[in-house]
């Protein structure tokens, strides 16, 4: 037997001993077990049969598998930042690490709307869309997850409201206030759509418990927490920037000139979102000012916030 074999075994018996298992039972399975493969890996047959059309339209799949993998981006981004949050003894080099991470899965999805942009019929999505009234990509959870474990409850708020929120504020009250309650909600009753309605009747108490899971492990707030001398580090407040801005202009942007092509009517008009929202001035980032990180930018850049080409944001 050779030394390394000798030692793999070894290890293995300290490794089953210490939880009061058998290593020759483990070895005996491994005779019968069956040899991993790709397929059951990734769990292939199962991930291509979660595409289940509404209509009878080819460019419908594109619709949904498109928005199927923002979903897994999205989930991508949750796991880094969970592990950011959890962190105890937290470095500027791991900080670092998860958040270019996190930027690259965000550049993807910038990047990514041209599929959509590009990449469907007009003639029919204008007739596939209606079938998914009151449904909106405005409800992906995960999406406001990553909100939640972004920044700090205040910088959610809809500008209107922020002056009336703070750290005392009932989680349900600060809820009820967050930017994107106005997509959903008559601005003159207060009255909530099925859009809205709906996503808060699957969501909302998720929402509140992540909402206090985040509020003092968010990554802005774990940004804080650190040594003067790491926050002020070029290299990690470019990929914070860089992250923020494409998150919140980049990418938000991108959807919204995607949305405009296939809304736009020839009269110069628009049409609504399937939800029912406005959806343009839910979206355009000049309106909420959406900012994760508000501190690492200038006066100038806030205002202009949405606005300006902002290049400094680019991880250097």
């Amino acid at each position: 037997m050779s030394k390394k074999r000798e030692k793999l075994l070894q290890q293995l018996e300290e490794k089953f001993s210490a939880s009061g298992q058998n290593l020759d039972t483990h070895l005996e399975g491994l005779l019968h077990a069956k040899y991993i493969n790709y397929w059951d890996y990734i769990k292939t047959d199962a991930l291509l049969s979660l595409q289940q059309q509404r209509t009878v339209y080819p460019d419908e799949m594109v619709f949904i598998m498109y928005h199927q993998v923002n979903e897994l981006l999205f989930k991508m981004m949750l796991w880094e930042l969970e592990q950011v949050s959890q962190k105890q003894d937290l470095t500027i080099d791991f900080f670092s690490e998860k958040l270019y991470r996190v930027s690259r899965y965000v550049d993807v999805l910038a990047s990514s709307f041209e599929v959509m942009g590009d990449g469907m019929s007009m003639e029919q999505y204008q007739k596939f869309r209606h079938t998914l009234t009151p449904a909106s990509g405005f409800q992906s959870a995960q999406y406001r997850k990553i909100e939640f474990a972004s920044t700090e409850l205040i910088n959610l708020i809809d500008n209107r409201f922020r002056s009336t929120i703070d750290r005392d504020t009932p989680y349900s009250h600060a809820f009820e206030h967050l930017y994107w309650q106005a997509a959903g909600k008559d601005h003159k009753t207060g009255e909530k759509n099925a859009l809205l309605s709906n996503f808060e009747n699957k969501y909302r108490k998720d929402f509140i418990r992540f909402m206090q899971k985040y509020n003092e492990t968010n990554l802005w707030t774990k940004f804080k927490s650190l040594p003067e001398e790491q926050r002020n580090s070029p290299k990690l407040q470019n990929a914070m920037r860089h992250y923020d801005h494409t998150m919140n202009v980049r990418w938000v942007m991108a959807h919204y000139h995607a949305a405009g092509k296939y809304l736009a009517k020839p009269d110069g008009t628009v049409e609504e979102a399937t939800g029912g929202s406005d959806w343009r001035k839910y979206m355009l980032p000049k309106y909420q000012k959406r900012i994760f990180f508000p501190e690492l930018w200038s006066q100038d850049e806030l205002d202009d916030w949405g606005i300006g080409n902002l290049e400094t944001c680019k991880i250097l």
